[in-house]
């Protein structure tokens, strides 16, 4: 099949390229050139989405059987896209996020749930990430003329993984020492593996699939000290974990999921449902998710190729905490768990 992908050079975009390559099928990519090399083997076109020019020159003389969307972020700008590509594509896929849900986490996320109210022709000051994807669902609703496939995934996790969230934790762990582990180890996680992803929303595009899926591990997946310890185990540390207790971390104010990744804080009703997400309907479409351990094992792999001091993912923050907070913490956690002792 003729496919095309709007990014396909980052961290998902190119495991659905990959995906789709490995299939046999045509693969055009669009996309600015900026977050790195496009995969052997596309037809690359070079060119910014927000400029209606080179919307133009993509559809000059092009068809596809289907669309990927990976790169979507502003409302107004992936209307664009939907109107452009409208006629010249049987199936428009756009990756949105679970996000889009309104009152997500605080309440349960359905494949059937209210999304956010955020307008198609928003622009990228109208909201936040996941009010901003709501209006992008929309936008793809409104201006594809075929077939729209809304995937909504969770935590993405996998190699070429540009937000840094598992990079860090095996960068920092295979440094050894002790090692800020935050809050219960029996705490849950929940994630889908990027390539599991990509597979997914291949096989609906190919179909002509027109629906919307949770996508996520299942339920029950791994917990927070299951995944430290397979990221030891894949770099082979001997990192000592310290487990800090969550209450103790927020009143030293520890950042939750950036400063210490995919941590969430004390148990509260505003995230009690961010490790739940239902996936019964992809699962029944045919979703596969693989081990945790193949994930880390494979992240590893694939990060060992970068020179350390290149290991600064994501354009927005930096995920991770620096080491002198790690270790002030660390003390502060060690002496307040100290006996006391008396003259």
């Amino acid at each position: 099949m003729r496919v095309l992908i709007i990014g396909g050079s980052g961290f998902l975009g190119r495991a659905v390229v990959e995906a789709a390559l490995a299939r046999g099928h045509e693969v055009t990519t669009f996309n600015r050139g900026r977050s790195g090399p496009d995969v052997p083997g596309v037809e690359a076109v070079r060119g910014d989405r927000e400029v209606p020019a080179d919307l133009e020159r993509l559809t000059g003389g092009r068809s596809w059987d289907f669309v990927v969307d990976t790169s979507g972020y502003v409302p107004r700008v992936v209307g664009e896209s939907a109107r452009a590509l409208s006629g010249h594509a049987g199936t428009y896929a756009f990756v949105s996020t679970i996000s889009a849900i309104a009152g997500f986490p605080g309440k349960p996320a359905e494949d059937d749930s209210d999304i956010w109210p955020c307008e198609p022709g928003a622009g990228p000051e109208d909201g936040n990430y996941g009010v901003l994807k709501a209006g992008c669902e929309r936008a793809v609703e409104q201006g594809f003329d075929g077939n729209v496939l809304i995937v909504q995934p969770g935590i993405i996790l996998g190699p070429h993984e540009d937000v840094g969230r598992l990079p860090w934790w095996l960068t920092r762990i295979a440094q050894g020492g002790q090692v800020l582990a935050p809050g219960d180890p029996g705490a849950p996680l929940q994630y889908v593996d990027a390539r599991d992803l990509a597979i997914f929303t291949l096989d609906q595009a190919e179909r002509g699939t027109a629906d919307r899926f949770l996508v996520a591990g299942p339920v029950g997946q791994t917990t927070y000290g299951e995944w430290l310890g397979l990221c030891k185990e894949a770099t082979g540390s001997d990192a000592e974990f310290v487990w800090v207790d969550s209450g103790f971390l927020a009143e030293q104010g520890a950042g939750t999921f950036v400063e210490l990744p995919l941590w969430g804080g004390p148990p509260s009703a505003e995230t009690g449902n961010f490790w739940s997400v239902p996936t019964a309907k992809a699962e029944a479409a045919g979703l596969r998710t693989r081990p945790v351990a193949e994930t880390v094992r494979d992240t590893w792999a694939w990060l060992r190729e970068i020179p350390e001091r290149r290991r600064n993912f994501g354009t927005n923050s930096t995920h991770g905490i620096a080491p002198e907070k790690e270790a002030a913490l660390l003390a502060a956690w060690a002496a307040r768990s100290e006996p006391a002792h008396s003259e």
